[in-house]
């Protein structure tokens, strides 16, 4: 009986095309997620263009092929689709001279943070003996936004001057330090499990 149930037909349009964003932002082709998920790539083709309402079966099918839930495929699970954080309801942590502003919303599925820091002089995000603060395969970019700014990942330090950004491995032991004698200011953006193996 499943199998002839069909997401309603309002919503294929809106289906469509986020398959095909959700696909390619994982790098997959049509052959890939149909490897992956066992719907034909013509079938696929066709849910992406608008052009067919796939059964539930089926949109569960690609979202197992897009490592995804299926209330989160559909969107479910989501209460909007604009979400926004105003800057007295950021989430804060403070450490050891290091302020960290989370500008991301906790959604269900979400892949990726922003995040903005502040380092005081002298100080650090973290240790070199540390471990990793983020999930396998993930990838982090970070911006220099204020003042200068050090890297050190893996055993090597990189020097970032104001402006500068720098995109690295992000499950890589590594944390930010604060050289100098003013404040720094840098935004990072972590895309959680989306790099290739």
């Amino acid at each position: 009986m499943a199998a002839s149930i069909s997401v309603e037909r309002d919503s294929s349009p809106l289906i469509g095309p986020r398959v095909r964003s959700l696909r390619e932002a994982r790098g997959l082709s049509l052959r890939d997620l149909a490897q992956r998920s066992g719907v034909s790539a013509p079938m696929l083709s066709q849910v992406e263009r608008g052009e067919t309402s796939p059964t539930i079966t089926v949109a569960q099918r690609i979202a197992g092929g897009l490592s995804l839930p299926l209330s989160t495929l559909l969107r479910l699970d989501e209460d909007q689709h604009v979400a926004i954080v105003r800057k007295a309801d950021r989430r804060t942590e403070r450490r050891d001279g290091h302020r960290l502003d989370v500008l991301t919303p906790a959604l269900p599925g979400e892949r990726a943070s922003v995040t903005v820091h502040a380092l005081r002089p002298g100080a650090r995000t973290g240790g070199p003996a540390d471990r990793p603060l983020h999930a396998a395969r993930s990838r982090e970019t970070v911006v220099a936004v204020l003042g200068r700014l050090v890297l050190s990942i893996d055993g090597q330090r990189y020097q970032l001057a104001e402006g500068d950004a720098v995109t690295f491995d992000a499950d890589l032991p590594h944390h930010f330090e604060n050289p100098g004698r003013r404040e720094v200011r840098f935004m990072a953006v972590v895309t959680a499990g989306l790099r290739a193996i």
